[in-house]
Formats: C-alpha cells, sequence, structure tokens
C-alpha cells in the first residue's frame, strides 16, 4: 500500500481533482508520506484523506496538501513560513519547491518527531522551531508567503505585520458562522486584501507552548 504504483494513483486522481502544477504533483509523487504517520496507518498513507497523528492533530488530505502548496508556490516565493508544523510532512513538500523555509510548531512531542523525520531525510533548507505559532518568527521576517496549516478565527497581528510588500499569507479562516474558507491575503503596505477561495476543514489555531 505504500508502493510506487499506490502513490501514482493518488496523483492521478488528484490531478483529475483539479492539482494542476506539474512539480507540486511530482514531488507527492515520490516523497514517503507513510513516514509520517504511525506504522499502525502507513498503509492508509496514500488513500486522499486526513489521518490522525496524535495531541489532537491531523495529517491534512493530500488534495489539502497539494492545493495550499500550489498557492504558495504560484508567488514564486524565496522565503516562506509555516505556522504549523505537524507531522513535518507539508513541510517536507514545501522544502522542495522553495528557497527555504521556516517552521513553527507549538507541540513539542510533534516538533521533535518532524525535526527527526526531516533529518533523516537529508532535508537542509528547513529552520524548525518550538513555539506559539500566532507570534511567528520576527527575527527571520519578512516573509514571501505565510502557511498556516490550522484554522484563525481571526489573523494574528504579528503574521501580517512580518508578510513582506505583495506577500501572501494562506490560511484557513472561520467565518462568523464558523464555516471555514480557505483564503488568500495579499499585503499593500498597510492595506491587506482578502480573497475567499474554497470551503475547508482544519483543526483550529492554538495559542501556546506544550512542552
Amino acid at each position: 500500500m505504500t508502493s510506487q504504483r499506490t502513490r501514482d494513483r493518488l496523483v492521478a486522481r488528484l490531478a483529475r481533482q483539479g492539482i494542476r502544477h506539474r512539480r507540486v504533483l511530482e514531488v507527492l509523487a515520490t516523497e514517503p508520506r507513510h513516514l509520517f504517520l504511525d506504522e499502525a496507518l502507513a498503509h492508509r498513507a496514500y488513500e486522499d484523506t486526513s489521518l490522525p497523528i496524535g495531541h489532537g492533530q491531523t495529517l491534512s488530505q493530500p488534495w489539502m496538501v497539494a492545493r495550499m502548496t500550489e498557492l504558495v508556490v504560484q508567488e514564486v516565493p524565496g522565503r516562506v513560513l509555516e505556522i504549523g508544523t505537524g507531522s513535518g510532512y507539508q513541510t517536507l513538500v514545501l522544502s522542495r519547491l522553495v528557497k527555504e523555509l521556516w517552521s513553527v510548531e507549538r507541540i513539542n512531542a510533534l516538533h521533535r518527531r518532524a525535526g527527526h523525520r526531516l533529518g533523516q531525510l537529508g532535508i537542509d533548507n528547513v529552520h524548525l522551531r518550538l513555539a506559539d505559532g500566532g507570534h511567528g518568527w520576527p527575527e527571520a521576517a519578512p516573509f514571501d508567503v505565510i502557511l498556516l496549516t490550522a484554522c484563525a478565527g481571526e489573523l494574528p497581528e504579528p503574521l501580517l505585520a512580518q508578510l513582506a510588500e505583495q506577500g501572501v499569507l494562506i490560511a484557513p479562516l472561520a467565518d462568523r458562522t464558523g464555516c471555514q474558507w480557505l483564503t488568500r491575503v495579499r499585503r499593500h503596505g498597510e492595506r491587506f486584501e482578502r480573497q475567499r477561495l474554497e470551503s475547508v476543514r482544519f483543526v483550529p489555531l492554538l495559542e501556546g507552548v506544550i512542552r
């Protein structure tokens, strides 16, 4: 269930569902999603579904990873900040497509596990930090793209401040009814232009650090 044939079937399905970026599809076809899951769930790695990774968190479904990655690389970014390392799989995919990546995780067990997995794969353009994601990574700012992998009700002001001019923040945002929408926010000086893209479902963006 982790064979290349299984991966190729998943990628073909993603292409039929609208993922068009060739390099994104190539990366999803080659990178080992199964290594970012517990052994008991590894056989389900190439199903197009989200899967639990512990601590109330999930590994996003491959379509959502592909879609969010497409939105990032469309900006031709050099410097990217990811909020919510999680398992490290989205981090891995991004690392293959951007120049340099900073990634913040608030749960120490996930942070350590992701670092170990990425190290085993020889990833050398990713910087990891255990911290409250709402604070971003100010000393590494500004960023061309900031990607949130958890849903916010309101965007943290520090993240908006860390966007470069014409930079883009991509995030699932909740509206007043609780519905979540994948949203692109572009910076124009002190003005931030929002574009709602599609309905999504993510775990909430939480404050604090769990050591």
